[in-house]
């Protein structure tokens, strides 16, 4: 249920002057805000900040090319005969340099990053505003938000891109900045996340839409994790209170079931606001997207641009509910009932498919997807924590409590438990497999077999090269414009 928003609001303030010769005429950029005169409230504080929430819904993120870019990768996905040709170089792993897409993703994270630096740039001036105005809680609570959403975007660029240029604060002039290494870049996004779990308030606390301490220490294993700093990554999910698995599992992907007790960081949507430019909103002048295409680009009854692939489908075991729940297979119904999927639907020019997305579908209570969906999208929620925690336990000799953990997931899906007495590799297989299905269609099985490791094995005659595709080409327009990368610094292969 949305009972909270995040809005980011630009106003442009012109001043006329009496006179315009070249001795009164003062140069200033009109979009540019200014700490002097803006952070002395806490509504200005609160507003900057959530120009930074609001990146993530932009075109290039979570509104619509995040998905197909990472589940193409991960080979969740087939896509059909219709599937524009940008969405297949994923699938195929054919993208190069040239890609606008993958340009428009470094661009919208930087930006993000960028927004977030203003904030944590203006911490003597928010520190300033009198605590009969702002307290001194809330100020840390807004700073950490700040390096929450820092630590956030930096994570999508550096898994992504692996080493990209480091930014601590604004920019002080037009140079560029070179490429750090992929571990500095960690370091950073690891201490941000440290900042935002001690400063962010409690779930309970918050308002919905909002990072909050729990997320914070979930990011933070995350990063840990794909560090192989797998004691403190334990630590820090070990850390986690106040969450649950819904005991509904599709209740995770519905709009009328929002921010529940699995949800530990969500992208917010709901178009009943309406949408700015559906088709391109990476530039922020024209703003943001507040609703989701996905629906839409994954739509069984409607543009069915992809559908899950057969080795996903493959992978989940009789009698595992979240099948039916992730998938519409022919006989199933929908629209509350009332209509039923029959082999016309799964059809197109190539063949019958064997199935249809389910997830993050509207189906469930229409007749037919819209180019506008409001569903939410959870970046992380208590399922992925209690796997993640489960393989840092693993890692850590405590195989037995990392079967427990396998378990409770595994109990809301209908199914037995794994065997008590298992290798730390047969635990790390059931990791694996655990992962693909309950968190299919969620964009997290590319980074997982990328830094699992085995990646050229699960994507073997994908057109996936070693060496390479496990990250992205640094754009060419990022070249172009930042005199500190030059072709050199670009990555392998590319």
């Amino acid at each position: 249920m949305k009972n909270y928003k995040i809005f980011a609001l630009f106003a442009l303030v012109f001043v006329v002057t009496q006179s315009c010769d070249e001795s009164n005429l003062e140069l200033t950029n009109p979009n540019a805000l200014s700490p002097e005169t803006f952070f002395t409230n806490e509504e200005q504080v609160r507003s900057a900040v959530n120009a930074s929430y609001a990146q993530n819904q932009t075109n290039a993120l979570y509104s619509r090319l995040l998905f197909y870019m990472y589940d193409n990768m991960g080979q969740d996905n087939s896509p059909n005969p219709q599937q524009e040709a940008n969405k297949l170089t994923y699938s195929r792993f054919t993208f190069d340099s040239s890609n606008t897409e993958i340009a428009d993703f470094w661009d919208s994270c930087f930006k993000g990053v960028n927004k977030a630096n203003f904030v944590i740039s203006n911490i003597d001036r928010i520190n300033e505003i009198p605590e009969s105005i702002l307290s001194t809680r809330l100020k840390n609570k807004y700073i950490a938000e700040a390096r929450f959403l820092r630590g956030h975007y930096y994570f999508l660029l550096a898994t992504r891109f692996g080493g990209v240029p480091l930014f601590s604060g604004l920019p002080e002039g037009p140079e560029g900045q070179p490429r750090a290494t992929r571990d500095e870049v960690f370091a950073q996004i690891i201490e941000d996340f440290r900042f935002a779990a001690d400063n962010l308030l409690e779930r309970g606390e918050e308002l919905n839409g909002r990072a909050t301490k729990g997320a914070a220490l979930a990011y933070l294993g995350k990063a840990l994790l794909f560090q192989k700093q797998y004691g403190p990554a334990y630590d820090a999910f070990d850390d986690i209170t106040g969450y649950d698995l819904e005991d509904n599992y599709f209740d995770n992907f519905k709009e009328e079931t929002e921010h529940g007790i699995e949800s530990l960081f969500e992208i917010e949507f709901d178009r009943a606001i309406g949408t700015a430019n559906k088709w391109d909103s990476n530039v922020s002048a024209q703003g943001f997207n507040e609703s989701t295409f996905r629906g839409q680009d994954y739509g069984v009854l409607d543009w069915f641009n992809v559908y899950p692939s057969q080795d996903l489908l493959d992978e989940y075991e009789e009698g595992d509910i979240r099948s039916a729940e992730n998938f519409y297979f022919e006989g199933d119904t929908y629209n509350n009932g009332e209509g039923i999927i029959v082999e016309s639907d799964l059809s197109t020019t190539a063949g019958v498919r064997p199935a249809g997305w389910r997830k993050y579908q509207n189906y469930y209570r229409r007749t037919a997807e819209e180019q506008e969906s409001g569903i939410n999208f959870k970046v992380i929620r208590y399922a992925d924590v209690l796997l993640m925690k489960a393989e840092a336990a693993n890692e850590t000799s405590r195989t037995a409590e990392a079967i427990t953990l396998i378990n409770r997931v595994r109990d809301r899906a209908g199914l037995d438990d794994i065997a008590d007495e298992l290798s730390k590799q047969q635990v790390f297989d059931a990791i694996v497999h655990e992962r693909k299905v309950e968190l299919a269609g969620e964009q997290v099985r590319f980074d997982d077999i990328i830094r699992w490791g085995i990646a050229s094995t699960e994507l073997a005659g994908t057109g996936f090269q070693q060496g390479k595709h496990e990250v992205w080409p640094i754009p060419d327009r990022e070249i172009s414009a930042n005199d500190a990368i030059s072709q050199e610094d670009q990555n392998p292969g590319y």
